[in-house]
């Protein structure tokens, strides 16, 4: 469905309760179904990433098990799968994740014992897995590649023979999802030690039970950060921790510079409040190389508040649910945005803007993050369209919801006739 968005009449005030972080939810499941004795979990977050988790470890004797759009789910049971003796499955996805590369992972699992083989195109999924004991051992692998492959590895480290010992050759990226499997870990009992670019993992068994509660997703609250910066309403978040092992946390400080204050509560420790500061930065510069997923919100905030902006670290974007970095540059410029980039990891715009003669209709290529981050342009330019706006429902199905709580208009879009004039 196609959503036409209309902003609020009134400045936005309301109080929203995000969603569960799928990142913490996703690993907590992989580390409950590696104990011994699996335990129920606390609720988790409820999205077609984790559906598809679920649903393929609750299934045990099905011999495919498609995870259709899930890059996590892809990475993650391909460990899971390979070191779990008897385990003999066919894991496949949708038409997109058949071009996610996966070889990077396949090879390091084959050098540690796995028995792993393509069904189709060299190096994507479909996989033919058929699981059994690891011996593990030393692993070298580029420091550079998807922290979803290192967390899928670290993850299985424990239940290998001889535990896991990886060394990471260059400079790493994504460090903060690195963190959060190793905080995780720990909690279940596992003694994860990280030295530089080297990261030890003995052989041992997790305890069951560790995981009681699930905090808030701060990618989530990355759009409401978005909407503040733009609206200047008063807007609070619940279910967000300050000390949060998430590395997306670091949104707040991004935000610092586009006019958004944050303020945690004394009376309740997990609300936080979002306030306008007038104080915004005249360019900015970021090296977003541990936070890539909130690189579409930056870039759309920055465009709509006429900030010129430089974002690097951005090498991951061209394998996500699309290739971001292209999604963005044409998407951007139905704004009237020309995005430069350089290489595969740095997009900038110089401030300069040409005029848009339609109302923008954008394109959201699958992809969740497309409709989140350009959803709040309806507040400077109200009729924009969000074409296949239910993708959210991979990380946040309770966004257009949630829009309307605090007074935002959403329609299907085939219902109302299209306003040319985005000036008027």
């Amino acid at each position: 469905m196609d959503y036409r968005i209309f902003p609020p009449e009134q400045l936005i005030e309301g109080s929203v309760s995000l969603p569960l972080s799928k990142s913490i939810s996703n690993r907590a499941i992989i580390l409950n179904a590696l104990t011994k004795n699996p335990q129920p979990l606390p609720t988790v977050a409820a999205c077609d990433d984790t559906d598809s988790l679920l649903k393929a470890l609750a299934d045990t004797s099905a011999p495919n098990i498609n995870i259709g759009a899930a890059g996590t789910a892809m990475r993650f049971l391909t460990a899971f799968y390979a070191a779990t003796d008897g385990t003999d499955v066919i894991l496949d996805g949708s038409e997109r994740m058949r071009r996610r590369p996966i070889a990077v992972l396949v090879d390091a699992l084959r050098s540690l014992g796995a028995d792993i083989q393509y069904t189709g195109l060299q190096g994507f999924p479909p996989l033919h897995i058929k699981g059994t004991c690891l011996d593990g051992g030393q692993l070298t692998v580029k420091a550079d590649i998807s922290s979803q492959y290192i967390s899928a590895l670290m993850m299985i480290g424990p239940v290998m023979t001889n535990g896991l010992h990886i060394t990471l050759d260059g400079e790493i990226i994504s460090t903060p999802y690195i963190r959060m499997t190793a905080a995780m870990m720990r909690q279940a009992g596992v003694n994860v030690d990280i030295e530089g670019n080297t990261i030890s993992i003995p052989h041992t068994s997790y305890n069951p039970g560790a995981f009681q509660s699930i905090e808030a997703d701060w990618s989530a609250a990355s759009y409401w950060y978005e909407i503040e910066a733009l609206s200047s309403g008063f807007i609070s978040l619940s279910g967000l921790h300050p000390d949060s092992i998430q590395g997306d946390a670091k949104v707040s400080s991004y935000f610092d510079s586009l006019g958004v204050c944050t303020i945690f509560s004394d009376q309740q420790p997990d609300l936080v409040e979002l306030q306008a500061n007038p104080d915004q930065a005249p360019r900015i510069s970021f090296d977003m190389s541990g936070t890539p997923d909130l690189a579409q919100t930056i870039a759309v905030t920055c465009a709509m508040l006429g900030i010129p902006f430089s974002i690097s670290g951005l090498s991951t974007l061209r394998i996500k649910e699309t290739d971001r970095i292209e999604a963005l540059r044409v998407e951007l410029l139905k704004l009237g945005v020309i995005l430069q980039i350089d290489g595969e990891i740095t997009i900038s715009w110089d401030g300069r803007r040409r005029p848009i003669t339609s109302l923008p209709e954008f394109d959201t290529y699958n992809d969740h993050r497309m409709a989140m981050a350009f959803a709040p342009v309806a507040l400077y330019i109200p009729g924009i369209v969000i074409r296949d706006a239910e993708v959210v429902s991979k990380s946040y199905p309770e966004f257009w919801d949630h829009l309307r709580s605090v007074g935002f208009e959403i329609i299907d879009a085939a219902t109302e006739p299209q306003n040319d004039n985005p000036a008027s």
